[in-house]
């Protein structure tokens, strides 16, 4: 096992990285959290703004949905208003059907972009498929950048996908169709990065995903795939869905992979609901990654679930503001405090896990459950600090983990 408790596969398979812009993937760098935006890439103004906001949440890759001439000629734009904004995320360009065509008509959307991804079941068909997919393989080299190779479970290259059912068919034991459709998504990538090496791109411009929208289906095309490459991998369980379901999918197969050495990059595709921000997806990206102790992005709150002890919700409350505090402090908190990430902080609900899981904490408060005395101790670094009560004891917490941050943190900020 090496030290972050991945295994020697992810010591194996990580040694190649990949520059994306300023980020780099694999080799020794860091698991990368991306996003991609949902809105019409045209819109210059919007897509810039939605870019914006997934990097402040921590979006370290933002794709683009790339599809119609006027979206790659608004990339160029995007990244200028980017810049000026002050937002230095790298861009991905999302390409289906007729990425060769956006890319050569737009080669100023070509410089803009610090990586292609296309789809080897869309980059073209028949006859077209090897001379389009040469073309974008060509402009990724002429404009050295690197490009990910994304098959999908939903759209397989049918022609691959027929060769290997008739192979299958012919083998004194074939394999069951689930196998079959795994093996052509594997080598869907697979062949495509061999014809990306054969046509000058480097290993170290590809990146691989295999993405499908069942979890124990993603485990299997994504554990094979490692064990048979050592290229850089986008790990996504795709079409995840919305809420608890895509959280709780999207964590399950990514854990599993993640804790076996396996993915450089990632992203939650969540559906969001109406109204509410795209952020999430990065949210939830950051916590798997962080409850995992593979990063650390904004200190996490221990809380208690609630039980016959709290019939308070006041508990809730607090955790709620705390959390709600940290996130909107980070932007800040970043620039002036190296390691304030790493902060671990308890609200807890009654006496009786209360001090201990406080004690645990670099913060912690134990606030009264049902029936007990109408004091909340707080706890800092392992040691009871203050007994606070009345109407301002959350006030009161968050002007002690500000003081905490500021006195902890500040030697060795900038």
């Amino acid at each position: 096992m090496i030290e972050d408790g991945r295994t020697e596969l992810a010591a194996r398979h990580a040694t190649r990285g990949v520059a994306v812009g300023r980020v780099r993937i694999g080799g020794d760098a860091p698991i990368v959290v991306q996003s991609m935006t949902n809105t019409d890439t045209a819109d210059v103004k919007t897509t810039a703004q939605q870019v914006a906001e997934l990097a402040r949440a921590g979006s370290e890759l933002v794709r683009v949905t790339v599809n119609t001439p006027e979206a790659a000629a608004a990339v160029p734009r995007i990244r200028e208003r980017l810049d000026m904004m002050g937002v230095e995320v790298p861009l991905i360009g999302d390409f289906h059907y007729n990425g060769h065509q956006l890319l050569t008509a737009e080669p100023a959307c070509a410089e803009a972009l610090a990586k292609y991804r296309i789809n080897p079941g869309n980059v073209g068909f028949g006859r077209k498929k090897d001379t389009q997919f040469a073309a974008i393989i060509e402009i990724a080299l002429r404009h050295d950048k690197p490009v990910r190779i994304g098959a999908n479970w939903g759209s397989l290259d049918q022609s691959l996908l027929a060769q290997l059912m008739d192979e299958n068919h012919a083998r004194a034991r074939p394999w069951d169709a689930a196998a079959v459709g795994r093996e052509a998504l594997i080598r869907s990538a697979l062949d495509s990065a061999a014809r990306a090496e054969e046509l000058g791109l480097s290993r170290d411009r590809i990146l691989l995903s295999c993405k499908v929208s069942g979890v124990r289906e993603l485990i299997a095309v994504y554990r094979d795939l490692a064990a048979r490459s050592d290229y850089a991998l986008h790990l996504g369980l795709t079409e995840a869905g919305m809420g608890s379901k895509g959280i709780v999918a999207s964590a399950a197969a990514l854990a599993v992979l993640l804790q076996e050495g396996i993915g450089d990059t990632i992203r939650i595709s969540l559906t969001p609901a109406p109204g509410e921000s795209r952020t999430r997806e990065v949210i939830v990206a950051q916590e798997l990654l962080q409850t995992m102790g593979l990063r650390a992005f904004t200190p996490l709150v221990t809380a208690c679930p609630g039980c016959g002890r709290t019939t308070s919700s006041f508990f809730q409350e607090l955790a709620q503001r705390v959390q709600e505090h940290v996130r909107a402090r980070m932007p800040e908190w970043r620039l002036q405090y190296d390691g304030v990430e790493n902060l671990t902080l308890a609200v807890m609900g009654c006496v009786v896990n209360g001090p201990g899981e406080s004690r645990h904490a670099d913060i912690g408060i134990s606030l009264p459950g049902t029936g007990e005395a109408p004091v909340a101790p707080v706890f800092v670094d392992g040691r009871k600090t203050v007994t606070l009560r009345g109407e301002r004891i959350a006030d009161e917490f968050v002007e002690i983990l500000e003081n905490y941050v500021a006195d902890r943190y500040a030697a060795r900020g900038g």
